[in-house]
Formats: structure tokens, sequence, C-alpha cells
């Protein structure tokens, strides 16, 4: 049986045939996973919820609000939350891209006077043990309780209130400028929020 002689037609085809199965695959694969992800990302948005509003009865998730922001590429949301017949709070998602690896983003709980309820933290790539600390209990603490109009949140080095982490001032500004963000749009959106029907 003689060998088949290698040539480009050969080459191409075979390389167009690998890429088109390879890429036919790639995307059945994520087809089958969009849904899985997306419940994946409101579950961890739902359990961000209980943890950073005061006690709520009603459902923030469908009642969510989108507004943009010009110091934001993606909507800012923001989450209502009502007791009774009161206005509990809101939730508000806030986004710095200034962290050492990029993206830093946070879900800030606000109680309805624009005090700091609790913070959680979204998406973050820090450097593990310096700047993955921003989710640790001693660093959130110094937010919980705090007004931002009286309390600057900038780094003590910047002149603010806030008490970096060790080696990782970077990620503590790009947290702080996140928070601002969010408590910037809950005081811009607060009034329309509290109207609105739980």
């Amino acid at each position: 049986m003689k060998k088949k002689e290698s040539t480009l037609i050969n080459m191409v085809v075979v390389l167009f045939v690998t890429t088109l199965v390879a890429g036919l695959t790639l995307g059945y694969v994520n087809d089958l996973t969009l849904e899985p992800k997306a419940r994946a990302r409101l579950a961890k948005k739902a359990n961000a919820l209980k943890t950073v509003l005061p006690a709520f009865d009603n459902d923030p998730v469908p009642a969510v609000i989108r507004v943009k922001s010009g110091s934001s590429r993606d909507s800012i949301e923001i989450y209502p939350a009502f007791r009774g017949n009161g206005f509990a709070g809101a939730a508000v998602t806030g986004a710095s891209e200034k962290g050492y690896s990029g993206l830093v983003k946070l879900m800030v709980g606000f109680l309805p006077d624009g005090t700091i309820n609790n913070i959680e933290v979204l998406e973050q790539k820090e450097t593990p043990g310096l700047g993955t600390k921003m989710k640790g209990e001693k660093f959130l603490r110094q937010f919980r309780g705090k007004d931002p109009s009286s309390f600057n949140l900038k780094v003590e080095k910047d002149g603010g209130g806030v008490d970096a982490l060790a080696g990782a001032t970077i990620s503590t500004r790009a947290f702080s400028e996140a928070t601002q963000q969010a408590y910037d749009i809950f005081i811009t959106h607060r009034d329309s929020i509290n109207e609105q029907d739980n």
C-alpha cells in the first residue's frame, strides 16, 4: 500500500475539519453550561443579599433596578428591600477596575439613612494572602455602621478613614472606590427606591 502524499490541500482540509469539530464541541459545551452558570450567579447574588441587607420580607431579585454610571462599564444594580410596608434598605453593586489584578466588584447593603449595613465581595482576582483579605471579617468590620457622608471612604494614606490591608493598598483603594460608587448611586436613587411598592 502506497503512503498518501502530504499536500498543502490535505493539510488545509485536515486543519479545517479539526477546527470545525473543536468549534462545534466548544459551542455545544458552552450551551450546556449557560443555564447552570446563570443559576449559580443568581444563587450567589441571593446569598449576598441575605448577608448585606437588614431583615426584609420581599424578594429583591425581581425588583432589581439597573442604572448606568459613567464610572462603570456595566450597569449598577440596586436591590430594594422592604419589611412590612416600610423601606428596609437597599443593596447596591459597586465596581472598580483599579484593583491590583483588575476588577473588584462588591454588593453593599445600606440602611434607609445611608449607613452601611454590610458588604459582600462578589468578584475579585487580587493576590492570595494579601488583597484577598478584603473578604475577611477584620477588614469588613471597619465599614459596618459607617455613614459615607461623614466617613471618608479613602485609605488613611490618602487622607481617609479606611485602614488598608497590609501589603495591599491598591486592592484597598479599589474596594473603597467600589463602596463609594455604590453609596453615590444609593443616595442618587434613594427617594425613588423608597417610593416603590413592595
